[in-house]
């Protein structure tokens, strides 16, 4: 199946339980509430994430002169895309992330961390994985399937907390208890599982476009590398919401099923890209 295909299925699976919760709590109009805040939490995603996300890390932008501009504008200009903005995060653990809704109005943020960790061609390796990123709009894809998610479990918290009343009938004919508690629990799951879905497919795609605009694999997979251990001994202090913004996964998942996790292993993304050597 086209990747572009399969991500637009997982979306739509996860608006399709957002309006199930909204049934289950309220009827019709139930529905009719969880499609009205699907579209708003869709559309405050779309305008806000990227400013939202970069004042959480205290990016500081930087312009021509700064390494990481100078390189972003070359490897930018390699793959046809706008020259994006270009922030330097104050910490010192080694990762970085794009944002923004569409190329034009794209940044790229990389860490203190990872500025100093990284030879120049590897740095060119993880700045084309972000570009690829961007190029693929890939940013407000995860933006908006963290939404959709951020927003089902919390659809899901107020069922718990205050029931629903099945189809709006009286509750001894239209109230489904079981139904409503299955749907309670099992939605934030599902929403979980797909979001992570999207997001490794995403990754393993940015992996290959960024090989091509960097000029090969070599970059990238050294950086990989490298930033697979100094992350572990500088661990950044990372929203978990925002986990799958990131070239590597800022914070532990060794105890949570791979099912759950934002990016494929480390191990997986080399050996793919090596095959394209």
């Amino acid at each position: 199946m086209n990747n572009t295909v399969k991500t637009a299925l997982l979306l739509g699976t996860m608006s399709a339980l957002l309006l199930l919760i909204g049934e289950a709590l309220g009827g019709a109009g139930g529905m009719l509430i969880g499609f009205v805040f699907a579209v708003a939490t869709n559309a405050a995603s779309y305008w806000f994430s990227d400013t939202i996300v970069l004042r959480m890390y205290n990016a500081q932008q930087v312009g021509p002169g700064h390494h990481l501009y100078d390189v972003v504008d070359r490897l930018a200009k390699r793959a046809g895309l706008p020259q994006p903005r270009c922030f330097v995060i104050p910490d010192a653990s080694p990762n970085a992330f794009a944002t923004g809704r569409n190329p034009e109005h794209a940044a790229v943020a990389a860490t203190e961390g990872i500025l100093r960790l990284l030879s120049d061609d590897e740095l060119e390796g993880v700045l084309g994985h972000e570009l690829a990123h961007v190029k693929h709009r890939d940013i407000l894809i995860s933006s908006v399937a963290a939404t959709l998610a951020a927003a089902i479990m919390m659809v899901s918290r107020f069922a718990m907390f205050f029931g629903g009343s099945g189809n709006g009938r009286d509750d001894r004919q239209g109230s489904n208890p079981f139904a409503l508690i299955a749907t309670i629990i099992l939605a934030p799951f599902a929403a979980m599982l797909i979001q992570a879905a999207i997001s490794r497919s995403r990754e393993f795609d940015a992996d290959a476009g960024g090989s091509a605009i960097a000029g090969g694999p070599n970059g990238l997979v050294s950086a990989l590398r490298k930033i697979e251990v100094a992350s572990k001994q500088i661990p950044l202090d990372a929203n978990p919401a925002t986990a799958h913004m990131f070239i590597i996964k800022p914070f532990s998942a060794s105890n949570l099923l791979g099912l759950f996790s934002t990016h494929p292993p480390t191990a997986d993304r080399i050996q793919a890209l090596l095959q394209q050597r």
